[in-house]
């Protein structure tokens, strides 16, 4: 047998377990949560921030380029030789005159051939010093309808609108680019080109520079997801540049994907020249932050369990003597011996508990043949009582298992009486008794023929058999006429019987065992009890 300290102590552990086990559910649910939420908002703001950052420079490309091809095509006032080259110089007046970021390397404005062999137009390349002219490209040498050749010119020349190109090789400079270029027209003619070519490399250190955690990076892919800049891949030596993984296509704001078996979170965000940034970093990583919290948690809650354990054992140790010293008294009147006593004599719970024994057991051997003479009697309305109504019910379940195939007819009314409560705290429980009294006599006159027990303080049960059973429903309404006719000739409060009633009928094809019947018996008597107290609510 386990000591009473040992049960105090399992009891309260474990309570104290399952809530730190709920807490700590909680805790890591939130933990997780808010540490997803965080690094969800360090990886936009990081992305943003690059995506502000690169997007400074496409912008100063795009305003410098729209300026430049709104005033040439707005200064155009002829075709010939010498109306195009005092045009020429006035636009290389205009671009000297434009401020440039570090990024710009180069940019030009080129004359159509078809539209003048002379006037080429001009081409100023960054170095060390600012800007100097260059020797302009031979376009004479390339097919200006092949857009596959010196894409700079011949992509505006096809589609006719300003276009972002993706990175390439100039074929002068041999340096990697990225491009903006507007065409330009004179009365619906094409004139020519107007550009600014982008550094690549600075583009490229402006993206290496977006880290997060220890394996986070930045890379930059086309709107057709071919990535074009990656700074664990040397995209410019590879024969085929790769895509991005599948589970990323389509993908803009947060989302996560699988990369060579890591599993990673990343933000996409667009581009002004119609590239994506993408910032990216291992889902471990993020999680290491909150898995450090988590640890934390469960060591300082197992901490606690271990603290609040030995503080529970002390404490039980006061109360397990007087604890031990009530089983070996209790073990005594067991095996006959009334007049055992307990010593204890505190003014707590437990000297209480001492001294109600005492008295308990002092009178106990009095009453035992009383008891047993009256032990399935109810002494006040002298009914069976509900020990009698449980042999019944067991006997009638056993009937019903040994005679299958046998059909049982019976029913079971439950009974209630309203307001016994208050009849018993204003008039007094003599009163009380008084109306329990009557109510068993109502009952057993109505249900002469069926056994009733009291089954409760104000509750009564009927099992109905044979002739009351056949007459079921006519004595349900001979029952409520007999209340009603009990409440109107009544002139006291504990005369007005009112009671409530619920009777269910036994179906072999619903009800598994007698019990269920009984319970949808007090339940229908319970919704009885309802529709009285509403309709008494509503007179």
């Amino acid at each position: 047998m386990h000591s009473i300290k040992t049960k105090i102590t399992v009891v309260a552990a474990s309570a104290i377990v399952v809530t730190m086990i709920i807490a700590a559910a909680f805790g890591v649910i939130a933990i997780k949560d808010i540490g997803t939420e965080s690094a969800d908002k360090q990886l936009t703001l990081l992305c943003q921030t690059g995506q502000k950052n690169l997007d400074s420079y496409f912008n100063d490309v795009i305003l410098s380029v729209g300026t430049v091809s709104a005033y040439v095509e707005d200064d155009l006032d002829g075709l010939d030789d010498e109306h195009l080259q005092a045009h020429l110089d006035r636009a290389d007046e205009l671009f000297k005159n434009l401020e440039y970021n570090n990024a710009i390397l180069t940019y030009y404005y080129r004359i159509d051939p078809e539209v003048s062999e002379n006037a080429k137009g001009f081409w100023y390349v960054r170095g060390d010093d600012g800007f100097t002219e260059h020797e302009v490209t031979d376009i004479t040498q390339y097919d200006t309808s092949d857009t596959s050749q010196l894409v700079w010119f011949t992509v505006p020349k096809a589609t006719g609108k300003p276009v972002w190109l993706p990175p390439y090789i100039t074929d002068n400079l041999g340096a990697r680019v990225l491009s903006y270029n507007a065409p330009v027209y004179y009365e619906g003619k094409f004139v020519g080109v107007i550009g600014i070519e982008l550094d690549y490399s600075m583009l490229a250190k402006l993206v290496d520079n977006i880290t997060l955690y220890e394996n986070g990076y930045a890379f930059i892919d086309d709107p057709d997801r071919t990535i074009i800049y990656h700074p664990h891949m040397d995209i410019p030596t590879l024969e085929k540049h790769p895509k991005v993984p599948e589970e990323m296509i389509g993908q803009q704001g947060v989302f996560t994907y699988e990369y060579e078996g890591v599993k990673k979170k990343a933000v996409c965000l667009p581009l002004r020249n119609g590239a994506l940034l993408n910032v990216a970093v291992p889902v471990s990583e993020i999680n290491a932050v909150w898995y450090s919290w988590i640890k934390n948690i469960i060591f300082i809650f197992l901490a606690l369990l271990i603290v609040l354990i030995l503080l529970i054992s002390r404490w039980t140790r006061q109360i397990t003597k007087p604890l031990s010293d009530l089983t070996a008294v209790a073990e005594q009147v067991d095996a006959g011996d009334y007049d055992a006593r307990m010593e204890y004599d505190g003014d707590d719970e437990i000297g209480v508990l001492s001294k109600t024994f005492n008295k308990l057991t002092a009178h106990l051997g009095s009453y035992i043949s009383d008891l047993n003479d009256l032990a399935y009697a109810d002494a006040l309305t002298s009914l069976h009582n509900k020990g009698a109504f449980d042999i019944t019910i067991n006997n009638m379940q056993t009937d019903i298992r040994e005679h299958v195939n046998r059909k049982i007819e019976f029913a079971v009314c439950m009974f209630d009486c309203n307001d016994l409560k208050s009849v018993n705290d204003v008039n007094g429980h003599d009163k009380g008794d008084i109306y329990l009294k009557e109510t068993a006599a109502i009952i057993c006159e109505v249900y002469k023929h069926s056994p009733v027990f009291r089954v409760g303080g104000d509750e009564f049960a009927a099992l109905l058999l044979n002739r009351d059973y056949r007459n079921r429903d006519e004595l349900l309404r001979l029952f409520d006429e007999k209340c009603a006719e009990k409440r109107k000739d009544a002139r006291r409060a504990w005369e007005k019987v009112s009671v409530a009633r619920g009777m269910a009928v036994y179906d072999p094809e619903e009800d598994e065992s007698v019990n269920d019947v009984v319970r949808r018996a007090d339940k229908l008597m319970y919704e009885n009890k309802w529709n009285i107290k509403g309709r008494v609510r509503g007179e």
